[in-house]
């Protein structure tokens, strides 16, 4: 009788573990698909056009922006660097081709980390995004960049 209950127990235990797993995976590719909107429908999107409403409508408030471009120590808060968005000739105005492309996205509970890269003007950047979920909503919290070579 004791190995019977025991083995149902231990039945019992293992199908609710693989259910937690399977919930907490497809909330993970929920947010991985949210952050992915967030990038392109509003970070790239943003900066392509030169919308600093549009990229600071994920940035949370008192976000810093730290890198190096060139060489040179970057660093800014984010409405500094919205309104060099703003106050800059845009990449579509331009006419000088634009790339925004997600390498990677890892997720843990509310946090994240988006690697992305930026092809514009002379410029190839590499960006690490770190988001936070706050109220339901995914917001950059702090970003980090470089500039490459191809």
């Amino acid at each position: 009788m004791k190995t019977v209950l025991l083995t149902a127990f231990m039945l019992w235990t293992i199908q609710g573990i693989k259910a937690q797993n399977t919930i907490k995976m497809e909330n993970q590719q929920e947010d991985v698909l949210a952050i992915t909107d967030a990038i392109e429908n509003y970070y790239f999107k943003g900066i392509y056009e030169g919308d600093e409403m549009l990229v600071g409508s994920i940035f949370y408030p008192g976000t810093l922006v730290f890198g190096d471009v060139n060489g040179q120590s970057y660093f800014k808060t984010a409405d500094l660097y919205l309104d060099g968005v703003k106050n800059r000739q845009s990449p579509k105005e331009s006419g000088k081709p634009f790339k925004g492309e997600i390498l990677n996205i890892k997720v843990v509970n509310s946090i994240a980390v988006a690697e992305i890269n930026v092809k514009m003007y002379e410029f190839n950047y590499r960006d690490f995004l770190s988001f936070h979920k706050i109220n339901g909503k995914w917001f950059i919290v702090n970003k980090m960049l470089t500039n490459i070579s191809d």
